[in-house]
Formats: structure tokens, C-alpha cells, sequence
């Protein structure tokens, strides 16, 4: 049984890529042009506009404002994954976090083409590959981990406040603005930048921005800390989902 749940993930992660990119004229290329778009906004605005940010702040800006995008959508699209198939709920018998996964795993999938066009970006403005790149892998398992939790949490709870969707993006956009995405902690006076590095998505942000502009491997404690929030998030994202699975069909019905 669990081998033909991880075979219809993944079969329905496939099938979800295909149709969004056959929904869209612009197919692919709208995976990159998207947050290539948000990413001009906030440049024109902090450092043309506003003349902020440093000679280092359009780079630190990319790979801030490229993660972020990652882990919004997926805990935007994990989040209303079962809201959005309550009628397939009902009707075949699947765990209601199948649901969530293919949503994170597609968002995840897109992600990955769009870190490829952010690492050629850095390499022709003057950021070379590292050694520690081999950092990214736990750093990138760290976001996945905490942003599925985030995105179950929301997918156990939205089916049953559907009203909830009205504020769940207005909230993820104030943890933005207090998660270094477009700013780095560096550059945060020191009282207040201690206090923002409790937040785990910060000490992400700050760590790949090292591991990508300065070739230096991220601080272990800070990242084993965010791990493991990450972690926690997701088993207890997982486990309300699957408290709450009997509901969701009647929801339906």
C-alpha cells in the first residue's frame, strides 16, 4: 500500500507539472518569469528608488525574494490542496495528505528551474561555485521540511475555516518583511538582529545568502536549530492532517 501511495505522488506530481504548464501559453518559461518580475519590483524600489541596499544587495535580493517564492507557494498551494479536491476526498479513498505532498513536490520541481537561471545570474555578476555548495543540500532539506509543515497545518485547517484563506497570505506576507528576505541581517542593528535570528526562516535566508556570495559554509548550530523546528512543523502539520482526515468527507458532501 505505501509503495502505490509514493507511485501515485509521483505519477501525480508529473501530471500536475504537465497541466499547469499546458495551461499557460507561456508554459515553462511563466515558472521563471514570475518571480523574475517580483524580483525587478523589489530592486527598482530598495535600490533604484529608494537608493538602499549596497553594491551586494541585488544578489542577496535574487536569492532572497527565489527562496521565498519557493516555500510561499508551497505552503500556499500545500495549504489549499484538500480545500480545493474535497469532492475527490469524498470520493476515493486516499489519505487526505496525498494531496498537500504533490502540491509541495510540484512547487518544488518548479523551484529548481528557477535556482538554475538564479546560479547563472551569480556566476556572471562575480559569485563563483563553491565547495560550499554542498551545504545547500541540508539547507534546502531544512526549507522543504518547514515549509510542507507550514503548508499541512494550513491544509488541515482550511477545509474547516475556509474564511481562513482571506488571511493566510496577508500573514505570510508580514513573515516575509521579518524573515531577512529582503533585507540581510548583517545590516540589522545589533539588539534587533538577534531577535530576528530566532526566526528560523531568517537564519535560512542568511545562510544561503553565504553559501552562494561568499562561498562560506553555514553556521551548524543555527541550521541543525532550524532543522529541527522544521521538522517538528512538518510531523505535526502530518499529524492534524490525519486527526482530521474523518471530517473532511462530509465537508464534502
Amino acid at each position: 500500500m505505501r509503495q502505490h501511495l509514493i507511485e501515485l505522488v509521483l505519477f501525480s506530481t508529473y501530471a500536475e507539472l504537465r497541466a499547469e504548464r499546458a495551461r499557460s501559453y507561456l508554459g515553462l518559461a511563466w515558472w521563471v518569469l514570475d518571480p523574475a518580475m517580483q524580483m525587478a519590483v523589489w530592486w527598482l524600489l530598495i535600490h533604484v528608488i529608494l537608493r538602499a541596499g549596497g553594491p551586494d544587495y541585488l544578489p542577496s535580493l535574487l536569492i532572497g525574494v527565489t527562496l521565498w517564492q519557493w516555500m510561499k507557494s508551497c505552503m500556499i498551494h500545500g495549504g489549499y490542496a484538500i480545500w480545493s479536491n474535497l469532492n475527490l476526498v469524498r470520493q476515493v479513498a486516499l489519505p487526505p495528505l496525498v494531496f498537500p505532498v504533490v502540491a509541495v513536490l510540484s512547487d518544488t520541481v518548479k523551484f529548481f528551474y528557477i535556482f538554475a537561471v538564479l546560479l547563472v545570474i551569480l556566476w556572471v555578476s562575480g559569485y563563483p561555485p563553491s565547495w560550499a555548495y554542498f551545504g545547500l543540500l541540508p539547507l534546502f532539506v531544512a526549507i522543504l521540511l518547514l515549509s510542507a509543515g507550514v503548508g499541512f497545518i494550513i491544509a488541515a485547517m482550511v477545509p474547516l475555516l475556509p474564511d481562513l484563506r482571506f488571511v493566510i497570505e496577508q500573514v505570510l506576507n508580514v513573515v516575509m518583511y521579518l524573515s531577512g528576505v529582503v533585507f540581510m541581517l548583517s545590516n540589522i542593528p545589533s539588539p534587533l538582529r538577534e531577535v530576528l535570528a530566532l526566526n528560523p526562516i531568517a537564519v535560512i535566508m542568511d545562510a544561503a545568502r553565504g553559501i552562494l556570495m561568499h562561498g562560506l559554509w553555514p553556521n551548524w548550530v543555527g541550521l541543525t536549530k532550524a532543522s529541527l523546528i522544521a521538522l517538528v512543523a512538518c510531523a505535526l502539520g502530518a499529524f492534524v492532517v490525519a486527526r482530521l482526515a474523518p471530517r473532511y468527507p462530509k465537508l464534502a458532501a
